[in-house]
């Protein structure tokens, strides 16, 4: 009976201080609504959701599981696009996500987290087309995201005429309608789109071309979280959990149930863009193939 009692003792002395550990942790930071972590999303599928109370989504469960393990409960703030990075800005929300890509521009007003997967971006069109380069844009009605990074590029374009939309949903409807010859978006959002509605008769490829003047656009594309630049702790406490995922390749684990599968979203294929402007000169980017 003795016994009994000290274990019970020792396992309740164990929880209080896990519990402490945890609302130590929760109340470390300044945050929009403290012991919350305010989270602005879009609610593109299969980036972001929200359902019975939890984030869903690639972005949205690794999200959860680190507010979890950091011991804050997620305040969803679902919004469009073009009012995220704003919202962080202004303090209003903590972190912004959604597939969202590492630019260098973004690191001039934001403190960015380590990668949660890659992505090459590409046409969303037609199945009749089979654009995959940038001169295939050439004199066509593009339509694309407001505020995306590749933006400024596909204005330089030759005769690209460019539509601008808050959501990818208005975008692919346009599409659909014929009123534009293709949708440059979230490549993630795009394929779950695609695959979801095979009756669209519509297929993304990605750009073919390399090309150093339109690096956003044809380079390797990272998603990250973005939070203001006063929570660099929280980043850095997030950066942690997110190496560990890595290490034990969960983040596929993850994408498998969301369509991103192949090694193309887990294995970084192309220039480091980060090393030696928001990383150290020798960062090297995460990385989980086949077989881990």
């Amino acid at each position: 009976m003795a016994l009994s009692l000290s274990r019970r003792m020792v396992t309740c002395a164990l929880l209080a201080g896990s519990f402490m550990s945890l609302s130590s942790i929760a109340n470390a930071f300044e945050l929009a609504e403290q012991g919350k972590l305010t989270v602005a999303f879009t609610g593109d599928m299969p980036g972001s959701g929200w359902q019975d109370g939890k984030l869903v989504g690639y972005d949205g469960e690794i999200m959860q599981r680190i507010a979890d393990k950091l011991g804050l409960k997620i305040q969803p703030a679902l919004m469009e696009w073009s009012g995220t990075i704003a919202s962080v800005q202004s303090d209003r929300v903590d972190v912004m996500l959604g597939t969202m890509g590492w630019t260098e521009k973004r690191t001039k007003i934001m403190t960015l987290s380590e990668p949660i997967h890659y992505f090459k971006n590409g046409i969303m069109q037609s199945t009749k087309t089979n654009w995959d380069k940038l001169s295939d844009l050439e004199g066509k009605k593009i339509g694309t995201i407001t505020g995306f990074s590749f933006v400024s590029e596909l204005k330089s374009i030759k005769d690209l005429q460019l539509s601008l939309y808050d959501t990818s949903d208005a975008a692919v409807r346009d599409l659909i309608a014929g009123r534009i010859d293709a949708v440059i978006g979230d490549p993630p959002v795009i394929s779950y789109a695609i695959k979801q509605n095979p009756d669209w008769n519509m297929h993304f490829l990605a750009f073919t071309d390399n090309s150093p003047d339109f690096p956003l656009l044809t380079g390797l594309g990272q998603v990250v979280y973005g939070l203001n630049q006063k929570n660099d702790d929280l980043r850095q406490k997030m950066d942690a959990i997110i190496a560990d995922m890595w290490k034990t390749c969960e983040m596929k684990e993850i994408g498998a149930r969301y369509g991103l599968s192949s090694d193309v979203w887990f294995k970084p294929a192309g220039q480091n863009f980060r090393a030696g402007v928001d990383r150290p000169a020798d960062y090297k980017l995460p990385s989980c193939a086949a077989g881990g």
